[in-house]
Parts: structure tokens; sequence; C-alpha cells
């Protein structure tokens, strides 16, 4: 305790001293007409920043251009898969030299499925005799609808999906959007617009679509995946 006092007065002294020395360096400047070293004029205020709200990108309606249409029944005839998975083209560019996926080359046909609920699926099949490029997603127009339904923007791939003879691709078709907020309607056909690289409308495949199938127009649809679990899981 005792150690403890004598430190604590020394430092009082010192305290003191340096307190009196600051009063007569202040004294000083003031005789001299100058401000004390340090002093400072009002500070600027610390700079804020607002964060800004994300939004969700809407895709571009298809090109100008009336789509050929080709009727293909739900459920119907495909090539089915050869036992490979499709490969993937890391990015666009890449995959520039590869044909588009349309109606002249691949059919498409829609399915529903036990989950989730509320949705769809879509699947496109090479029939052609050589390799084919889904490009971006699938443009839907439900009973001919003017506009086409949203497309997914995160559903999007890390690479283009490309098809040799045989093999598919899958888009997931979200029904609804969040419930209560549009009433849903009975849908009996859906148009399904393939797209080349450059987003051109390929030709326009007409679905029958399952029974008592209701959407609000609130739902969505994504990009062509390489397997079905990736199409479903959004």
């Amino acid at each position: 305790m005792r150690t403890n006092r004598i430190r604590t007065t020394a430092l009082a002294v010192t305290a003191l001293a340096a307190a009196l020395s600051l009063t007569a360096c202040g004294g000083e400047d003031k005789a001299m007409g100058t401000k004390p070293a340090g002093s400072a004029e009002t500070a600027a205020p610390a700079a804020t920043s607002t964060g800004s709200t994300g939004s969700t990108a809407q895709p571009d309606a298809p090109k100008a251009g009336t789509p050929e249409t080709q009727t293909v029944p739900a459920g119907g005839k495909h090539a089915g898969g050869n036992g490979k998975k499709p490969e993937t083209v890391p990015n666009e560019k890449a995959a520039a030299s590869i044909p588009a996926c349309t109606t002249t080359n691949s059919t498409v046909k829609v399915s529903s499925v036990s989950r989730p609920i509320n949705h769809l699926l879509l699947t496109v099949t090479n029939t052609g005799s050589t390799n084919c490029a889904a490009y971006y997603a699938p443009f839907l127009r439900f009973d001919g609808a003017q506009a086409v339904y949203p497309v997914l923007d995160d559903s999007k791939p890390q690479a283009v999906v490309t098809l040799a003879p045989g093999e598919e691709a899958y888009a997931g078709i979200a029904l609804l959007g969040e419930p209560g907020q549009n009433e849903p309607v009975p849908s009996d056909n859906v148009g399904v617009i393939m797209v080349d690289k450059n987003n051109q409308s390929k030709g326009e495949s007409t679905l029958k679509l399952p029974a008592d199938t209701a959407t609000d127009g609130l739902g969505f649809v994504t990009y062509w995946q390489s397997d079905v679990e990736n199409a479903l899981m959004f």
C-alpha cells in the first residue's frame, strides 16, 4: 500500500508540473499572438455511407420477329439419354461456335413433379446428329400471352450446357409467387421459345400442360441446367 501511495504522489506531482508548464506556454503564446502547438479548428465530421438496395433483373423479351410454331404433346417422344452427362462449356464465348438447340434439331416436353410443389419440369432433347447448346433460359408464354414469363437470374449456371445427340437439359418452372398476391389462373398450354447465343428467338414449341395447371404470373423459369436437381432446387 505504501509503495502505491508513493507512486501515486509522484505521478500527481509530475502531472501538476506539466500542467503549470502548459499554462505558462499558453500565456507566452498569447503574448506572442500565436496558437498553442497542437491546437485545431473545428474538426470535420466523419464521412458516412448509405447502402443501396439491389433489384432483380428482368429478362428481355425475345427479339423482334414472329417465331415459328411446332406442337409437341406433353410427355411426347424424345430421343432419350445416351448415358453421358451433358458437357458444360466454360462460358458463352467459348460456346459461340456451337449451334443452338432449336425446334429443328431438338424437342421440348413439359412434365409435372412431386417436389417441389407448384413446379413443372421442362426437358429439351438434342434430336440432331451434332452437338447443340442450350443457351440462356427458355422464354415461356402461358396460353399465348404477349409478355414472357419471368426468368430467375440467380439460376444462371457457370457454363453453357452443351448436348450431344440424345442428351437432355432441364429448366424448372415455378407456377406461383408469394401466397395471396395474385389469384392463380388455369392454363392449358405453354409456348416454349428457344434462343441462340445472341438471345434471339429460334422458334417456339407449343406444349399441352398437365391437368390442373394454374399460374399467378409471379413465378419464374430457370436457365437451362445439366441435371434435374439443379433445375428444381430454386
